[in-house]
């Protein structure tokens, strides 16, 4: 039998801080490729808004079934996303030198994308049955930090250093709201801490490498890797107070921005909108954060909670590294601007996250 209940604390304020960012990334979307292309409405903002109504579908999708019932179907949904990321490895589309989309019928999709919330199901039903006030132990962690590594090891082969950098902030970020073991926590970061020669000497490809060498120094290499860092801090500092005004950015216009309708869609939006317009957007941005941890606050179950957490986790670190890339403050490493950059896996996945906010929301009332 349907609650009533669950239409009178329907979350309208999520729905709209979604509804608005969406809109916004539509319009910035049209601006980055207006110089480019004969009709910019049907080369791609037409296909995001048309990824954008498949999100609204995916989140009442997500919000209509009881979020407690990921509890249940949360191995399998895991098991399901390493068969994709092992697909993408044998069958994947072959792009820019590496391997990140499948193929299904007419669409194109990005498992990676879809990891994410994966990893956040599975860690929040693990969690919630075995977190304490004492804190996790080294034995205890170890189910959850096999969970993270198997996919994030699948993420790092396709070679995609951002997707895999957001799945262990993730992982990371639930593992510490839920707390762990001081001794544990120290023996972690002296571990993390010898490791990171290894990585650098055995695991980082050249042109990763080449990416933080180029962080720490753009200048190193103007018209090669530290290109994309220092146009994008042109665009960024020529929009100054109001922008220049939409459609009248001349980095975006005359292609000195690349990528900038996905990774650095956000210096045409600082550059033709100022840092007033910029400020809007990270103020939404902000909202949406906030409201994620209130949702987090005010749910009565620890799995309803610390899928919340992680669910903002992922907003906030997507944001967060994004907006740090664009202006030279984080390493080039590919991560969109969550519901602005262009990417349907991406929308979805958002859109999915956000979809189960809006359902612990609904279900505030419940007790066990």
């Amino acid at each position: 039998m349907f609650d009533r209940r669950l239409v009178e604390y329907f979350d309208w304020g999520l729905l709209g801080l979604t509804i608005t960012l969406g809109s916004l990334g539509i319009v910035v979307l049209y601006s980055a490729i207006y110089a480019g292309v004969d009709d910019p409405f049907k080369a791609l903002c037409g296909k995001q808004l048309i990824w954008f109504c498949i999100g609204l579908t995916v989140m009442v999708i997500s919000f209509l079934v009881n979020y407690k019932e990921l509890d249940q179907w949360g191995l399998l949904i895991y098991f399901f996303s390493l068969l994709l990321l092992v697909g993408v490895l044998f069958f994947g589309k072959y792009v820019a030198g590496s391997r990140r989309w499948l193929i299904v019928g007419p669409i194109t999709i990005q498992p990676s994308e879809i990891v994410k919330i994966t990893v956040i199901i599975v860690l929040s039903s693990y969690y919630s049955k075995h977190a304490n006030i004492k804190g996790l132990t080294f034995k205890e962690l170890v189910t959850p930090a096999i969970l993270v590594f198997i996919p994030f090891l699948l993420v790092v082969r396709q070679p995609d250093l951002g997707t895999s950098l957001l799945i262990v902030l993730i992982a990371a970020s639930i593992t510490m709201f839920v707390k762990i073991e001081r001794r544990t926590l120290i023996y972690i970061i002296g571990a993390c801490t010898t490791t990171l020669p290894l990585v650098w000497w055995f695991f980082l490809k050249g042109y990763q490498k080449l990416r933080i060498l180029t962080f720490l120094n753009p200048d190193r290499d103007p018209l090669g890797a530290g290109y994309h860092i220092i146009q994008s801090k042109i665009a960024i500092g020529s929009g100054m107070i109001i922008g220049k005004g939409f459609l009248k950015g001349t980095q975006n216009a005359l292609s000195f921005l690349p990528e900038q309708h996905t990774d650095f869609i956000l210096s045409v939006l600082a550059e033709e909108w100022g840092f007033a317009g910029t400020g809007l957007i990270l103020l939404i941005y902000l909202l949406l954060i906030i409201w994620g941890l209130n949702i987090a606050h005010g749910c009565r179950d620890s799995f309803g909670t610390i899928l919340s957490v992680g669910v903002t986790a992922m907003i906030f670190w997507q944001v967060f590294i994004n907006v740090g890339m664009i202006m030279g403050l984080m390493p080039v490493v590919g991560v969109p601007l969550p519901l602005i950059s262009y990417g349907g896996s991406s929308v979805v996945t958002v859109m999915i996250g956000i979809g189960i906010l809006m359902n612990v929301s609904m279900r505030r009332f419940l007790v066990e």
